[in-house]
């Protein structure tokens, strides 16, 4: 496939959604309608070009965010497929990252769901312009006022209809073109547009008048119009609404039923029209080593500047996802990047490849704006800036979520133990959001991830990549700590002295006050002792060593050695005694005081608390509601949507572990849900 030289003819664009609303269809069908592939492959049957991972086709979901091309009226789509569920939310988070705009799906019958707020909290930190296509029309209870409804009032942004699906007649009504567009032939790729006929137009006319306000409040000249009854021009109408929708003022929405073909090639119409080209996005802004802030402008012009958004083993061996900015890339070139501690690492790119999903083909060169897979990276990460050699920048980096559960695992085969120590190694560089840690109790290795799907996927691809097969206990939900009151407590650091001259003394004294801080506080340090002697004075190094010894007493609690949240840590007075008030003495002295108060503080355990969104029948509703009570859930709310209510509850996470087989049992296999991480808190 060739690639437009300009990149005003590139789109870069995500397709994201809450799980099972369809998003892979809906990429399917748009390979298939551009030409970029010659039938579409199915979800339910395992057969989605996109979905490449035997996992995938095994649990029929996406796992992993896969890039693919595809070409549609002279213009290049670079296209992310990414997951829905929550689990696999980092993968969402770096796509975001990188694109220059996206599409969300909805379900058009349960309309806005939990992971779809997750997804437009991720859009919105990135300020992405989006379209909305709510798929699904074809099913009973459909709605697509209804949905649009929802995408006001839950993500507070302004819907603007383009297309109204009809699917009853396997059509769609188009509201600046005025048009009706058929969906003909076996696969509906034929497209036959003809003026809409009145009674159908009339079923449509607030949805078109809603169109011309929205557009009015971006075009004075077209708010003159539309206020006077005139019938402002197409391409004007366009031209108003690619503008609002650049700005973050208002989002174009399409519907139609991707599995039954109806609606999409009118989307592929929007992503042209009204998402952004590379070059109509704000400059990226990126800082150099010295502190400085610097514009990254999208060209090929100026020294190389590209973003490792993701690191992935492909054929067991090591590639790097990348997004040029700025510059050109060839293979041979030598890359610079800093690193997490600061360090300068410089590597070569052997290789670079264009990818389609699971497959790769090579590249002479990678221009901005080309996302590309580099290979020949030993040492770069997820969130590493790579730089032609001394021209170093740091663009933005990649956040990550902390874990919240974790799984004892060893292999079956004690002669595994060094191949699973370094297979571990490999997965952690995939997913930031995966730790391992050793359990200081019992000595078991554990797995940590974001949910029970997420740790079964890892374990098996560990098992079919790498062939260890493993022995997994029950889950471990991770937990953090915090304090109940203030407390305070000082500390002197004077260990025996020894006849060893290599020991020398060492001493010092510390003395710290803790307060308790509101849920979500995070760690607050006031470092502004009086110190003692008088006139005594602490080099940059002591100041140092005082705040790595209270971020260290904060990383292991007195309960069970887990992370302490939300309070504040004043150190109130710092005693020296000449030189042998090392740097290494102050930490001692300064984690030994915060120990001890911590342990004088009422300290307390902060478990993980889930956001859940449960739908089921109405005829189940009793007995689900009573199931929920007695795992102590808050119930917040409940809204019926047709023959379905949807309740949405606050819970701690343990008690909702294997809820998924309770639910089926409780509404004969017709009940799910979804949950999300909230927030650390005390039970």
């Amino acid at each position: 496939m060739k690639k437009p030289s300009r990149l005003s003819h590139v789109r870069n664009i995500g397709v994201a959604a809450h799980v099972d609303a369809g998003k892979t269809t809906l990429t399917e069908r748009i390979l298939f309608y551009t030409g970029a592939s010659y039938k579409m492959g199915e979800v339910h049957d395992g057969a989605a070009h996109m979905d490449y991972l035997a996992e995938e086709q095994q649990h029929g979901i996406t796992i992993t965010a896969a890039v693919t091309r595809a070409p549609w009226r002279e213009h290049l789509l670079q296209l992310i497929d990414t997951p829905g569920h929550v689990d696999f939310t980092i993968e969402v988070e770096r796509a975001m990252r990188v694109l220059d705009g996206c599409i969300l799906v909805l379900d058009g019958v349960r309309g806005v769901e939990p992971q779809t707020e997750t997804v437009w909290r991720q859009r919105s930190h990135f300020n992405l312009p989006a379209l909305f296509f709510v798929n699904k029309m074809d099913r009973p209870g459909a709605d697509y006022v209804r949905s649009l409804a929802a995408v006001k009032r839950r993500l507070n942004t302004e819907p603007v209809p383009i297309t109204v699906p009809i699917p009853d007649q396997d059509c769609a009504i188009h509201l600046i073109d005025r048009t009706r567009i058929r969906f003909i032939g076996e696969q509906g790729e034929q497209l036959l547009a003809e003026p809409c006929p009145t009674s159908l137009w009339d079923r449509v006319a607030d949805l078109r008048e809603a169109l011309l306000l929205a557009a009015a409040e971006v075009d004075d000249a077209l708010a003159d119009q539309v206020l006077a009854g005139l019938e402002p021009d197409p391409d004007a109408l366009r031209a108003a609404i690619r503008k609002g929708t650049l700005a973050g003022q208002l989002c174009p929405c399409y519907g139609g039923s991707a599995l039954r073909n109806l609606g999409v090639q009118p989307l592929l119409d929007g992503i042209v029209e009204f998402l952004p080209a590379p070059l109509d996005r704000p400059p990226s802004l990126a800082d150099t080593p010295a502190g400085e802030r610097q514009e990254i402008r999208m060209g090929s012009d100026g020294p190389l500047a590209a973003l490792a958004f993701k690191v992935q083993l492909w054929d067991g061996r090591r590639h790097v996802f990348a997004r040029v900015y700025r510059g050109t890339l060839k293979p041979g070139d030598a890359v610079e990047f800093q690193t997490g501690d600061g360090r300068a690492q410089r590597e070569q790119v052997a290789r670079i490849f264009e990818v389609d999903a699971g497959k790769k083909t090579k590249l002479d060169q990678a221009e901005a704006g080309q996302i590309v897979l580099l290979a020949g990276l030993r040492f770069a990460s997820t969130g590493d800036t790579l730089c032609a050699p001394g021209h170093l920048v740091n663009l933005e980096r990649i956040a990550t979520l902390s874990p919240v559960l974790g799984l004892a695992i060893e292999p079956t085969a004690g002669t595994d133990e060094d191949k699973l120590l370094e297979v571990l190694g490999k997965i952690q560089q995939e997913d930031p959001t995966l730790r391992v840690e050793e359990d200081p109790e019992t000595g078991q290795r554990l797995l940590r991830g974001m949910g029970e799907l997420h740790l079964q996927i890892v374990v098996e691809r560990m098992e079919r990549e790498f062939g260890i097969h493993l022995r997994t206990g029950r889950p471990a939900v991770a937990v953090r700590e915090t304090i109940g009151r203030a407390a305070s407590a000082d500390a002197l650091f004077a260990p025996p002295p020894t006849a060893d001259p290599r020991q020398p003394e060492r001493m010092a004294r510390v003395a710290v006050v803790l307060e308790p801080l509101p849920r979500g506080g995070g760690e607050r340090f006031e470092l502004r002792p009086r110190l003692l002697p008088e006139g005594a004075e602490l080099d940059p190094v002591q100041w140092r060593a005082i705040e790595e010894g209270l971020r260290g007493g904060l990383g292991s609690g007195p309960l069970q050695g887990a992370q302490v949240l939300d309070l504040s840590v004043r150190v109130t007075e710092v005693e020296l005694f000449g030189k042998i008030s090392t740097a290494e003495a102050l930490a001692a002295a300064t984690a030994k005081a915060l120990r001890k108060a911590l342990e004088s503080a009422a300290p307390r355990l902060m478990h993980p608390m889930m956001r859940v969104e449960v739908v089921v029948p109405e005829a189940c509703l009793g007995a689900v509601l009573g199931d929920l009570q007695a795992r102590h859930a808050v119930i917040q709310d409940t809204e019926a949507n047709g023959d379905q209510v949807v309740i949405q509850v606050e819970a701690a996470l343990e008690p909702l572990l294997g809820y998924t087989t309770t639910l089926r049992s409780l509404t004969q296999g017709r009940g799910q849900f979804s949950m999300q991480f909230d927030r650390f808190d005390v039970c």
